[in-house]
């Protein structure tokens, strides 16, 4: 059967391992083909943090980024089981549809994210698959102390979503870093695009207060911008693969 994840279908154009992206297909919010049963996963990274390549013209609330587990320790790992629709333990795949996407790897296991577009939930299918089922029992996958309780809060939220149909608020709080990492994101478009220091600061603070402080004798405005281009820098590096882990 199809699996209901967004109303588009799945791209079959090739992955590539650059620029964060592993060798699992490109794929979009859509059907996804019947993966295939193996016994033991086997992880597909390459360099960078995802683990497929989305349609890059989607604007950063449509895309659908499954990160690979590695960088986003919040990862559920489960097992799914085909069940009844009456099984009180059972999740109806088309509960979860609006916000499910299913990217299938090589090896035929399933990475899947649940999304709004603002707030996500990741999993992993080590055995059995969510594709074909209307309805399935999750085993949840929890060892050690440290290991588990990072993944409390994401097992809070998915049953949650399961629940109640809807992301609860109040398990993902706002993250006060987002205003900043937003202007760094302007600054690398800036930089990207040719922009000077200064016109960066202008575009940020205003061009009068350039004009007036740019100069000044602390060079307070020049340091802040200086700054915002370093950090811009090095995430674009790579330093946003630490993202995900500092914010679980």
């Amino acid at each position: 059967m199809a699996l209901f994840t967004g109303g588009l279908a799945r791209s079959t154009a090739p992955g590539s391992c650059g620029n964060g992206s592993g060798a699992i297909p490109i794929i979009s919010p859509g059907t996804c083909a019947r993966a295939k049963r193996r016994a033991a996963p086997r992880r597909t990274r390459c360099n960078g943090g995802s683990i497929f390549a989305e349609a890059p013209e989607f604007t950063a609330p449509e895309a659908r980024i499954i990160w690979d587990a590695e960088l986003d320790p919040g990862t559920l790992s489960v097992s799914a089981t085909p069940t009844g629709a009456s099984d009180p333990d059972g999740i109806r795949i088309r509960d979860l549809a609006p916000w499910l996407t299913i990217a299938t790897d090589p090896d035929g296991y399933e990475h899947c994210v649940l999304s709004d577009g603002w707030r996500h939930i990741r999993l992993d299918v080590d055995a059995g698959q969510l594709t074909g089922s209307d309805s399935v029992v999750l085993h949840y996958h929890l060892f050690g102390r440290a290991s588990a309780e990072k993944r409390l809060l994401p097992l809070r939220r998915f049953l949650y979503l399961c629940r109640h149909r809807r992301f609860a608020r109040t398990l993902f709080p706002r993250d006060a870093a987002i205003p900043r990492l937003l202007t760094m994101l302007r600054v690398h478009d800036a930089l990207a695009d040719g922009a000077s220091q200064s016109d960066i600061g202008a575009a940020l603070f205003g061009r009068d207060r350039v004009t007036r402080d740019w100069h000044a004798g602390s060079g307070s405005l020049r340091s802040r911008v200086r700054r915002l281009v370093r950090e811009a820098r090095a995430m674009a590096a790579g330093g946003y693969r630490q993202l995900l882990r500092k914010r679980q």
